[in-house]
């Protein structure tokens, strides 16, 4: 049981520190887009140090905080981040466009997204960017209000994931992991069976 805690808490927990505390700072705190993502990254370095720190101390008798938050933890976040600001895999999206937009998506939400690529290496995007010809295209009526437009901060606050022929268990955890990391969601039946994930504005 202690073994099965000390996994989660440093390989599951610092994943859902960075995106929750960060979703939490600006939805709850009004704290600036990148300020909130940060906030969450100190969150999970914090927490990394402390399983580092305590290891090192079982292991060698010297705990080294400073050390490893800087040269090891602190470095490896980042670099998560960055990844997963940055790439998203052809496998990952519907299509070249899809994989064009994806910057465009808020940053909260492309880490959200990436976290969960990495348990579920199957999951497809299937739009994130839009405007008023798309929905016509579709043959639904604009939404004025869509929070798959560019919004006035610059990004794209809703992206949508592929639910057809992937078993309703695996639909229901995905659904339920952007619910309990703070997103918005809902499934979708309209144009094509989607899971609708935003984060509002604040």
């Amino acid at each position: 049981m202690f073994t099965l805690l000390g996994l989660f808490t440093v390989v599951v927990l610092p994943f859902v520190l960075l995106i929750r505390a960060s979703v939490y700072l600006y939805l709850s705190r009004d704290i600036p887009t990148w300020l909130a993502l940060g906030g969450g990254a100190l969150a999970s370095t914090i927490l990394l140090t402390l399983c580092a720190a305590w290891l090192s101390k079982k292991l060698s008798g010297r705990a080294r905080v400073k050390w490893l938050a800087s040269r090891v933890v602190l470095p490896l976040v980042l670099a998560y981040c960055l990844y997963s600001l940055l790439y998203l895999s052809s496998v990952n999206a519907k299509g070249p466009e899809v994989r064009s937009y994806y910057r465009s998506l808020h940053p909260v939400l492309r880490v959200a997204v990436s976290t969960m690529i990495l348990v579920d290496r199957d999951m497809v995007v299937t739009d994130v960017q839009r405007n008023r010809q798309d929905y016509q295209a579709m043959g639904l009526a604009v939404n004025d209000a869509s929070l798959h437009y560019k919004q006035s901060d610059g990004f794209v606050h809703a992206v949508d994931l592929r639910t057809r022929g992937r078993g309703w268990w695996r639909n229901w955890a995905i659904e339920g992991y952007f619910w309990a990391m703070g997103f918005q969601t809902l499934r979708h039946r309209g144009t094509e069976d989607h899971l609708h994930v935003s984060l509002p504005l604040h």
